[in-house]
């Protein structure tokens, strides 16, 4: 056993998860899934698109089984049809500031903290530049109307390889945007999948852009499943981000690799062998702290 471990295995008990009840837990309806997450030992979750319930049916549900929601996306288009965002696309603009509205009333209602942008792929016979100011353009709108309701906005980059043409791709692009923004409100959402779909090294870039990091995403790549199964070093990342002092959410949001009912509860083993804990308590000893080996 290496030098430290124990100090690691303790610093990255602080680490807080939520399940992404999107992904997870999808051998039932939306709203069920809360309470599935709260049977499996979460006390935090986050949803892509909260939408095809009521506001007042979520609050109802989180409080009967004492789970917190921590982040949803805005209003992506039809994503049912195969749409991935329209932030980016000019002749959509009103559609997604009303979207801003809907995804608010939302995170007012359910004390959510922060919401999640799904930037778009470029639309067909419009130039990249355009695409890109049209999304900063939005984005500062949806970043001030965040600001005033005391919610956080994330930018989330999706790689280009699962969805051909998405506009922000890559760490580099999105730390553009940011730039060009220039919000306080707005920071990066980190998914590891995808960063390591597009061929970055999810422990070195975290190590240089943690600072502007809002929320993190865990999946393992390829194949977008349970931490791991795959290629990343998540013992690494874990560490990584306990040195780095990170004290915000982790969305396990990953795709079960037992695809069968009940495979989302037969696979959350990782967790505890990363020496993680379902139950989100920030008060936890060791946070903070670092891994010291």
């Amino acid at each position: 056993m290496p030098a430290g471990y124990d100090d690691c295995l303790t610093a990255r008990a602080a680490l807080r998860l939520a399940a992404n009840v999107s992904l997870l837990f999808a051998d039932r309806p939306l709203l069920q899934r809360v309470a599935a997450a709260a049977a499996a030992g979460f006390t935090a979750v986050e949803c892509q698109f909260p939408y095809e319930a009521p506001a007042a049916a979520w609050a109802a549900e989180l409080r009967r089984h004492g789970v917190r929601l921590v982040l949803h996306n805005l209003p992506a288009g039809d994503w049912a049809a195969g749409e991935r965002g329209i932030a980016c696309h000019p002749d959509r603009v009103a559609e997604f500031r009303a979207g801003i509205a809907r995804a608010l009333d939302y995170a007012t209602t359910l004390a959510v903290p922060q919401l999640n942008v799904i930037a778009g792929v470029v639309p067909p016979g419009v130039a990249r530049g355009v695409a890109l100011a049209t999304l900063v353009d939005n984005l500062r709108v949806a970043a001030e109307a965040c600001a005033a309701a005391g919610i956080g906005l994330r930018l989330e980059p999706i790689n280009s390889l699962d969805i051909p043409g998405f506009l922000v791709d890559t760490v580099d692009v999105a730390l553009e945007v940011l730039r060009r923004v220039d919000h306080p409100a707005l920071q990066l959402q980190f998914d590891v999948y995808h960063v390591a779909r597009m061929g970055g090294d999810p422990v070195a870039l975290w190590r240089r852009h943690h600072a502007v990091v809002g929320h993190v995403q865990w999946a393992d790549a390829p194949g977008r499943h349970e931490p791991l199964t795959g290629a990343i070093d998540f013992a690494a990342l874990a560490d990584a981000m306990c040195e780095t002092g990170w004290t915000g959410w982790i969305g396990a949001e990953y795709l079960p690799a037992d695809a069968a009912s009940g495979g989302t509860e037969r696979g959350l083993g990782w967790i505890e062998r990363l020496g993680l804990h379902r139950a989100a308590d920030p008060g936890r000893a060791g946070a903070g702290e670092g891994c010291k080996r």
